[in-house]
């Protein structure tokens, strides 16, 4: 029994040999496997030879890679051109005629129809012309043309209150008078000789100088004019942007200086420029002046004799507002030494109810009102008429 349980040994421990050569035949043989990883992801929508690649954390752009198309094309929409400037096409002298009518008529109907309403009183007794004088010398028309009109009233319309003629035809025609439409109101905007006209504005501060400037620009552009514009107020840089505006909206050029620089040398630049230019007319706007200070005065008179050096002044505008009454007559006096005014702009006469003063103005300087000023906008300045100016005030 022995050797039976001998040979169940061995063959116990050949199958135990064999199967242990297969297992580690099997370990040697078996291929290696790497473990798996997430492949990169290439985001859509790229660009040609563009790829991004993605973490978990940000997004990285490979240097060198050309920016999606998208984003091109969506940076040159959101480029915007500039915009270029709309000019605008002033008013005719028609049309400022109309509204000087009807924006005087306003405020001046008042002193019209007061006066007519005392002439048409059944008795012209002394209270009466005594009433007639307050209402004119009110209105700031001056105490000499006052005595004036009520003696040519007088003579005209019976003392007892017997008409002579319908008493609103008699007052139009003695107004009329008044104001004087001999005057010639044409502004000298022409040069001789192919030089441009030159137009000098003068005048305190706040009367509106370079507003008036700007408007008289409007006025010669509607008359197909060429303009040039001198910016020799110095002083105030508003004043300088305010004058480039101005000549922006009519497409008229505006010369100008640093700020502080010499007026003269401002306006001398500005007439030089309209000369070599051919232009019809160069406006030159100036700082405002109080009359008192005679060292601002005698510059005004230099601003002049250096532009007399390219060519004539043509035109000496003196602008007044018309709300300080016999205030603007001292104004007056002094610009006319300084510089020989030539014509009057009155400002601001659509809000004051002393319309007299276009009379006692043209008496103090000998010189007519050529301009007046009626409101705020662009083309509110108009031509002065004597005819018009009077109906209006009559209503």
């Amino acid at each position: 029994m022995e050797w039976v349980y001998l040979v169940i040994g061995i063959a116990v421990v050949g199958v135990l040999a064999v199967v242990g050569l297969v297992t580690s035949r099997g370990r040697r043989g078996a291929p290696s496997v790497p473990p798996r990883t997430e492949p990169p992801r290439v985001e859509p929508g790229g660009a040609a030879g563009t790829d991004v690649l993605e973490s978990d954390t940000e997004v990285v752009e490979r240097p060198g890679t050309a920016a999606p198309a998208e984003e091109s094309v969506l940076d040159e929409m959101l480029v915007e051109e500039p915009e270029a400037p709309v000019r605008e096409r002033p008013e005719g002298t028609k049309s400022r005629l109309a509204r000087l009518r009807e924006r005087l008529a306003g405020s001046q109907g008042g002193f019209g129809r007061g006066l007519l309403a005392l002439l048409s009183r059944d008795r012209l007794d002394e209270d009466t012309w005594e009433s007639i004088e307050d209402v004119l010398l009110t209105a700031d028309i001056g105490v000499a043309p006052t005595q004036e009109v009520v003696d040519n009233l007088r003579t005209r319309l019976r003392v007892d209150g017997a008409e002579a003629g319908d008493p609103k035809a008699v007052l139009r025609d003695e107004l009329i008078k008044l104001v004087d439409p001999t005057m010639d109101r044409r502004l000298q905007v022409s040069g001789a000789d192919g030089k441009p006209g030159v137009v000098l504005v003068v005048g305190v501060n706040g009367a509106g100088k370079t507003t008036t400037v700007g408007k008289i620009a409007r006025i010669l552009v509607a008359e197909d004019h060429t303009v040039t514009l001198g910016a020799a107020d110095t002083f105030r840089a508003a004043a300088v942007e305010q004058l480039a505006t101005w000549g922006e909206r009519v497409g008229v050029e505006v010369v100008r200086g640093p700020e502080g620089t010499d007026p003269a040398s401002v306006a001398f630049e500005a007439v030089k420029e309209g000369v070599e230019d051919g232009v019809d007319t160069v406006i030159v706007d100036t700082a405002g002046r109080l009359q008192n200070k005679q060292g601002l005065m005698d510059e005004l008179g230099k601003v002049k004799r250096v532009i007399e050096k390219q060519a004539p002044v043509t035109e000496v505008l003196l602008v007044l507002d018309a709300t300080t009454g016999q205030n603007g007559l001292i104004q007056a006096r002094v610009f006319r030494e300084a510089v020989d005014v030539t014509g009057i702009v009155l400002t601001k006469l659509d809000g004051s109810a002393k319309g007299g003063i276009v009379v006692a103005v043209q008496r103090e300087l000998g010189v007519p009102v050529k301009l007046v000023g009626l409101g705020e906008g662009p083309d509110d300045l108009a031509p002065f008429d004597a005819a018009a100016f009077v109906d209006a005030l009559l209503g």
